[in-house]
């Protein structure tokens, strides 16, 4: 028996298998979902995040042919179940698709359909055993006239010794989009003058602009408490012709809590007379809006004012991801197809140490864990933002962003496990579990916008007014029976003379 926060009491059969357990009934329940082992979809991102009990409510099930009724299943509390320690379910995961997602993202390829190395820039293996940086991959691009041992020297002034180095150039003005943590100045103003070097390197190795721009995401009284703490951000005293400018976005444990009230909102009742104030409340969208606003600031930067750019926040792993690779698809229009979004994703979020193991969670049985947080599920919601703005200029519709945050979650894949390139590859991840992009990639027709149109060489600017902002309701809501889209279809449930069968 369970009891549906929509339909009330239900009786059925509750199946568990290796992988998933859920609860069938013919019975009516205007939810369908599944929960599936390891804790895992959409609503345990979206409840798990903020609260010590976790509730978990996934995707939905399609009923057998000769169904009379509705397989269910509901909300289930995750602390009926107990946790062993065993391995996560992608490492028993045996499916066989005829595509290798793990060959989607080669480095040196990637940097190379960019157009590097050139005379500025070289592919650099000086991290190949991980020693200058724990948390960046093995290859980096770096100026080609910086020394190693100049470069150890930046990895000591810079936080969790995440050195300034390359992401995208501009094809034509060659100005560059460089990724970096925080300087770790300190109350007293420390210097690093080879870092005070690399900075100007970057600089000069663009020959269209003589100044260098630094996004610091950060809010600028945080950055100024990080002084205080032996961090801090760059004097503009002491690099010159440097140009800094706040985003003023929050920090992870902010948009934890924005997601937490986002989920109050949307299940399990809606209240209808207050929705878009209660929405406007969770502050959701505001935050949505700046991220996209400030990665709009850095691709007109580079695309307008032809300036190299220098993105970090405080670590660089989590809102420095999101401006780069939000930015980089502005920019480039090879990341709005099927596999260009699977590179952007494999290199500026798995790659660069984007740390999916602590904002998710997976097989942490601390649901309370204050490292959680949404921010890959921000970047994915601002993605489907700018779908909506350019319907024409994504390869890929929304099935496909949804599906790549179900398997966020869901342990079924090796894409999102770790929280480094270095973890990944003492796990022996790419060799015991299956790539998400395998799944995908051997399917593409699905996945498929059909209007799309190659706008290869146009940059995207999307509107950042909060007017021209909406609520991803068909991810976010999606297992509200209030809020689901009124379609006809071979598949919908319709009363007939009292019954509620299937078309």
């Amino acid at each position: 028996m369970h009891i549906c926060p929509f339909s009330g009491v239900i009786t059925g059969t509750l199946t568990i298998t290796d992988y998933k357990l859920f609860f069938s009934s013919t019975e009516v329940c205007d939810v369908i979902s599944m929960v599936t082992n390891q804790t895992v979809c959409l609503w345990s991102v979206l409840i798990c995040v903020s609260h010590s009990e976790l509730d978990l409510l996934l995707w939905p099930l399609s009923p057998p042919s000769g169904a009379s009724g509705y397989f269910s299943v509901c909300v289930i509390p995750c602390r009926c179940f107990v946790f062993l320690s065993q391995p996560l379910f992608a490492f028993k995961y045996q499916e066989q698709f005829p595509v290798d997602g793990w060959k989607v993202y080669d480095p040196a390829a990637e940097y190379r359909r960019q157009g590097l190395p050139n005379e500025s820039w070289t592919i650099s293996r000086m991290n190949n055993t991980y020693e200058l940086c724990d948390t960046y991959p093995s290859v980096l691009v770096i100026p080609k006239n910086f020394t190693e041992e100049d470069m150890k020297q930046v990895a000591l002034f810079r936080a969790k010794r995440r050195v300034p180095v390359l992401s995208w150039i501009h094809p034509e003005s060659q100005a560059t989009i460089v990724r970096c943590s925080q300087p770790l100045v300190g109350p007293l103003d420390r210097r690093c003058k080879e870092d005070e070097r690399l900075l100007q390197i970057i600089m000069d190795a663009n020959a269209q602009s003589h100044k260098l721009t630094i996004f610091d995401a950060r809010q600028s009284n945080i950055a100024v408490t990080n002084k205080t703490k032996d961090a801090g951000y760059e004097s503009e005293s002491f690099y010159p012709n440097i140009e800094l400018n706040f985003l003023e976005i929050p920090r992870i444990h902010v948009m934890r809590e924005s997601l937490r009230k986002l989920t109050d909102v949307i299940c399990p009742t809606i209240d209808e007379g207050h929705w878009h104030s209660a929405v406007d409340q969770t502050h959701w969208l505001e935050y949505i809006r700046l991220l996209l606003a400030g990665a709009a600031k850095i691709a007109d930067k580079l695309e307008s004012g032809k300036t190299s750019v220098v993105v970090h926040c405080g670590d660089g792993w989590d809102r420095t991801a999101q401006l780069t690779s939000l930015s980089m698809l502005m920019l480039d229009g090879f990341y709005r197809t099927l596999r260009g979004f699977q590179v952007l994703v494999e290199k500026e979020w798995i790659s660069f140490g984007h740390k999916f193991s602590t904002r998710v969670g997976h097989g942490d049985e601390d649901h309370g864990n204050m490292e959680r947080s949404p921010q890959f599920v921000q970047f994915v919601d601002c993605v489907w933002q700018m779908t909506r703005q350019f319907p024409a200029a994504f390869e890929f519709n929304e099935l496909y962003l949804i599906t790549v945050l179900d398997h966020l979650y869901s342990c079924l894949f090796g894409t999102f496990l770790c929280n480094s390139e270095q973890e990944r590859g003492a796990k022996e991840v790419q060799a015991k579990t299956v790539s998400l992009w395998s799944y995908i990639n051997s399917q593409p027709e699905d996945f498929i916008n059909p209007f799309y149109v190659d706008y290869q060489n146009h940059v995207l600017y999307p509107s950042v007014s909060s007017r021209h902002l909406e609520l991803w309701t068909s991810y976010y809501a999606r297992w509200n029976p209030c809020m689901r889209p009124q379609v006809l279809g071979s598949r919908q449930r319709r009363n007939v003379n009292g019954q509620n069968t299937w078309l």
